[in-house]
């Protein structure tokens, strides 16, 4: 037998425990979504935007489906099946009887790809043992499963994705998607919001323009060839089997022997040295004309951890030296918006920052890497040790002559809880020098267009929490025409506080008149921040609104009343005028006219104008 040569070449070896990711293209193939919830039309509208057909199974008809399930239905663009009415065997009852009926959904019809289980809840309660008999019927068909909750029955999972949207608002073919392989799925939907908000707003565009560019290097006949052998151009036009090589030599333009292959190849080695050196934006505001002319004489074209700071010795001859505490609002998160004088205390002066949970990244990343950073622990139910915990944490820094800096969200008396410490400080012998900040009560409705007050359309404005000390329900302000109400720390509780304000009779949550529910709301989530969300709608729908748009980004504020639509599109000022309560649900209606859903609007990230701060 021949020797074998032992190779020295190291290759990467295997870790485990990742997900091989992988982009399905569904057209003419089926999506089978078991059960009728918002679980169940989020999986729905995955697999629709993705061309799939879709086939919703559910128990309970119809009617027990979600209003987006229903919708969906009555637009024609999914079928509901009602288990109940499957053909099944006529002796089986019960779960058996469910099973022989999906059964035969499945093997009468064509081409399911994928069946996704939302729902196992069978007589009022999880039921595993009726999810496994589903996924070892799955199995036996050979079609991959996903269980909600229940990861050992699952062959797939769903990443947190998001598709960019071109100038217009059309979805383009660039996605992203982000998985922790289960380890912390709610830091996926951080993360890639992050990477989103991270790149060009017109990244999709660029690759709705290069994909154009591409088809503009085939001509009609070459499209018809086939290049499987052809290694060297498979490196150039596959996306993520082979490593691409956008340095390699493109071949110079040869009029009289290359054949209409060649050209083919080569223009295609253009595309790939442009997609790797021109700009996002160049590229996503090529036009047809600018790629042929590119094309055509491409021969001649170039495309937390932090150090702890120093503490003298407690056995220095030296005298101890005196600590400062300093109490500072960050502003509602965007860097730009700090203070000078809390600018100056971050970067200048600060030995150690207790920082509240709030304040974003973009904010800590200021504080120099000599100084040492604490994170406030205030979570439900642990508000009030976490509180006192780092009130002492500031004082005996402060003994020890450091000049602490106690670093709050938005203004540090607007709900900061800052009174409270200076009282404690001063206590202990500390008068803690407070710096007012940008309060996001203010800040965060001007980012999003709505003015608190507006002539014609507020008068006044009102600032209030939606929850009260150790949870304990607070009484809301009643309803006045004239009157901007801002909600601080209330999103979570957003049932309870809707219908507090709109409940007819006088209750426990609300003091005097009803709101009437056509009444507009903002709901301001991540307000100033690369991230930032707005959902606009009425006090009758927003409950509706928040459930459909998925995971919540805190911190979030609501804002109640007419100012929120007094400067959307050309405006609407005449709110207060004699009689023009009797045209609200008309100018409501307009409002809300140019949004997908009439019921409310979704508007994600900042103005564009906010990049010059960056």
């Amino acid at each position: 037998m021949p020797e074998t040569t032992k190779s020295t070449v190291g290759y990467p070896k295997p870790q485990g425990g990742a997900s091989l990711t992988l982009a399905f293209r569904m057209q003419n193939s089926t999506t089978l979504v078991l059960g009728s919830g918002p679980l169940a039309a989020s999986r729905a509208f995955s697999a629709l935007d993705a061309d799939s057909k879709v086939i919703v199974l559910a128990t309970g008809g119809l009617k027990s489906a979600c209003e987006e399930i229903q919708w969906r239905v009555d637009q024609g663009q999914l079928t509901f099946v009602d288990w109940d009415t499957l053909p099944g065997s006529s002796v089986a009852t019960g779960d058996d009887k469910l099973m022989e009926a999906f059964k035969f959904l499945l093997s009468t019809t064509s081409r399911v790809r994928l069946v996704c289980m939302t729902d196992t809840i069978i007589g009022g309660r999880r039921n595993r043992a009726f999810a496994e008999k589903i996924y070892d019927i799955c199995r036996v068909h050979n079609t991959p499963v996903n269980t909600t909750d229940m990861p050992d029955l699952c062959d797939f999972t769903f990443m947190s994705t998001h598709r960019f949207e071109d100038s217009n608002g059309h979805g383009t073919p660039l996605q992203i998607g982000v998985t922790t392989n289960g380890q912390g799925c709610r830091l996926a939907g951080r993360i890639r919001r992050d990477i989103v908000s991270r790149l060009p707003k017109e990244v999709g565009g660029a690759v709705q323009r290069v994909g154009r560019m591409r088809a503009l290097a085939k001509t009609r006949e070459a499209r018809k060839a086939e290049y499987a052998d052809d290694e060297d151009e498979d490196s150039e036009l596959e996306e993520n089997g082979r490593v691409l090589t956008p340095n390699r030599p493109v071949p110079s333009r040869n009029n009289n022997t290359e054949t209409e292959a060649e050209t083919v190849k080569r223009r295609i080695k253009w595309v790939a040295q442009i997609s790797e050196y021109w700009s996002i934006s160049e590229l996503a505001q090529m036009t047809d004309g600018q790629m042929q002319e590119v094309l055509d004489n491409a021969a001649s074209s170039s495309p937390t951890e932090f150090p702890v700071p120093l503490i003298p010795s407690i056995h220095s001859l030296a005298p101890k030296p005196f600590g400062r505490i300093f109490l500072v609002g960050s502003g509602p998160g965007h860097p730009s918006l700090l203070t000078i004088a809390t600018h100056t205390a971050l970067t200048k002066m600060a030995d150690l920052v207790l920082s509240d949970k709030l304040v974003p990244d973009a904010v800590l990343a200021l504080i120099p890497k000599t100084v040492r950073i604490r994170i406030a622990k205030k979570f439900p139910g642990n508000a009030e040790g976490a509180q006192q915990e780092m009130m002492e944490a500031a004082v005996e820094a402060a003994k020890s002559g450091l000049t602490v800096v106690r670093l709050k969200q938005g203004d540090p008396v607007v709900y900061g809880r800052a009174g409270e410490e200076v009282l404690y400080f001063r206590s202990h012998g500390f008068e803690p020098v407070v710096v007012p900040g940008v309060s996001s009560a203010l800040a965060a409705p001007t980012f999003v267009g709505i003015p608190v007050t507006q002539r014609g359309v507020a008068e006044s404005f009102m600032v209030c929490t939606g929850v009260g000390r150790k949870g304990k329900v607070v009484q809301l302000p009643g309803y006045e025409r004239s009157r901007t109400v801002v909600i601080l720390m209330g999103v979570a509780r957003l049932s309870q506080v809707i219908e507090a304000l709109t409940v007819d009779e006088n209750g426990p949550g609300r003091d005097r008149k009803a709101y009437p529910r056509h009444t507009p709301i903002a709901i301001i989530e991540r307000a100033s921040m690369p991230d930032q969300r707005v959902v606009f709608s009425t006090l009758n729908d927003i409950v509706k609104a928040m459930d459909s748009i998925g995971e919540q980004r805190p911190p979030g504020m609501m804002v109640i009343g007419w100012s929120v639509l007094a400067l959307w599109g050309r405006g609407d000022v005449g709110v207060l005028d004699e009689g023009g309560e009797s045209a609200d649900e008309a100018r409501v209606q307009k409002w809300l006219k140019s949004s997908d859903d009439a019921s409310w609007r979704v508007v994600e990230g900042l103005d564009v104008g906010w990049e010059s701060f960056q």
